[in-house]
């Protein structure tokens, strides 16, 4: 018998919390609604973390599983344009332009178990097993292998919530949160017994929940305020068994990650960039209430796609282009000047408006929008051709913040972080 216990092979898990805030994570831990992440908090460090521009899901959780930008996966929003057109078209995982860090695990000969990562849809092939999270269509192309398939319809589980429903009946919204959180149980109870070197589950309901009902977490007399914190509860402790059944394999928190893909506020306001373009006179349709951008008039020099992404109508990019490519620094410039400007009631309304060749990089820059406007909180940018106001309200009551995403570590790993940085602090574990 050897006289040295042979060393345990590097494992990763990773607990994603889908738009959850830096300043509510802490909130929610001090009051003791979150015990157990307020023990990680007080064993490791919790990381204020920024998010990607723009400030979305689909990008930024790309920017996570790539260890990029947009400038070189691709991936600039949920919707894109059809190339030299203005008409839409939705991006999917096979859009995605660069590879995965399980990508370069299942290179490794490193098995990867990934639930309910978003913007992974349609399933590929790993090394390994992937669920997709939203937006996904149907769980046969949501699954790899297709055998999961039939399994996990078995144990009830269920890509997400219906949003559509959940959006307009708040107790039906419930009654889904607390059914898609038990699939993630019985989906992590099936696959952590696997011989995995990577684990990953997210939880998206976090972020419908913020969504739809904001202010039962900020107001303590809402309705369903006791139901916003024992929801919280209820994750606090799925949150406890995956720690403690990764402590019980490895050891140890070696390897623990958790960490949320951007933050959430209050929407004070809705701020619609088509119709703040229309007013300043850089965009205009051929009719008076256009459908889509596939009725812009060819003497429009910009148009915004959602959220807050801004597209000079470039001569050499667009059918109906009237900018000159030797414009562009100049117009860029003019068009951020004015949005900075830019009040509702004396508050300002946007918080910065970056170049995106300054804060993207790689072959896709150019395939992508022109400028990013970053809003102040609680004021949320909206790319609708369809409203007549610049200002205006909808039933949903939060917003998505950049720079308050959280990452959740057993030592500190930096300052200054961006979800693009993570994949390569989880990479450290197995070289």
């Amino acid at each position: 018998m050897g006289l040295f216990k042979k060393k345990k092979k590097p494992k990763v898990c990773v607990i994603g919390l889908d738009g959850v805030p830096y300043s509510m994570i802490r909130d929610l831990a001090q009051k003791g609604i979150m015990p157990n992440v307020d023990k990680l908090i007080h064993s490791g460090h919790l990381h204020k973390m920024k998010a990607s521009l723009p400030e979305i899901s689909s990008v930024s959780w790309t920017n996570f599983m790539t260890g990029t930008n947009p400038g070189s996966h691709g991936i600039f929003g949920f919707t894109d344009l059809k190339e030299n057109s203005y008409e839409l078209r939705f991006p999917n995982f096979l859009d995605v332009k660069t590879e995965t860090f399980w990508d370069r695990l299942g290179e490794q000969k490193k098995m990867s178990v990934v639930i309910n990562q978003p913007s992974t849809y349609p399933a590929r092939k790993i090394n390994g097993i992937l669920i997709s999270g939203f937006v996904a269509i149907e769980m046969a192309k949501a699954v790899s292998p297709l055998a999961l398939k039939d399994p996990l319809e078995k144990l009830g589980y269920q890509i997400d919530i219906d949003t559509f429903k959940a959006r307009e009946d708040h107790e039906f919204l419930w009654k889904d949160l607390a059914r898609t959180l038990e699939g993630r149980h019985k989906a992590f109870d099936s696959f952590w017994e696997t011989d995995w070197d990577y684990f990953e589950i997210v939880i998206t309901g976090t972020d419908r929940l913020q969504h739809f009902l904001w202010s039962a977490y900020e107001d303590e007399n809402h309705k369903y305020h006791k139901n916003f914190l024992d929801y919280y509860r209820q994750l606090d402790t799925f949150i406890e068994k995956i720690v403690d059944a990764f402590a019980t394999q490895t050891d140890g928190d070696d390897g623990l990650y958790l960490l949320s893909d951007h933050g959430f506020a209050e929407i004070k306001q809705e701020v619609y960039l088509n119709v703040w373009l229309e007013r300043e006179g850089y965009l205009r349709f051929e009719t008076s209430s256009p459908k889509d951008l596939t009725e812009i008039s060819a003497t429009s020099r910009a148009f915004t796609m959602d959220p807050n992404r801004i597209y000079l109508n470039l001569k050499d990019k667009y059918p109906k282009g009237s900018v000159d490519p030797s414009e562009k620094q100049d117009l860029k410039k003019e068009l951020a000047e004015k949005l900075k400007s830019l009040e509702y009631s004396g508050q300002k309304v946007v918080r910065d408006v970056f170049d995106t060749v300054e804060i993207y990089s790689g072959p896709h820059v150019a395939s992508g929008p022109d400028l990013i406007v970053l809003s102040e909180y609680g004021f949320d940018m909206k790319g609708s051709v369809k409203k007549k106001e610049i200002f205006g309200r909808s039933n949903l009551q939060g917003m998505h913040t950049w720079d308050d995403a959280f990452f959740w570590a057993n030592s500190e790993k930096g300052e200054d972080l961006s979800i693009s940085d993570l994949s390569g602090i989880i990479m450290e574990n197995f070289s």
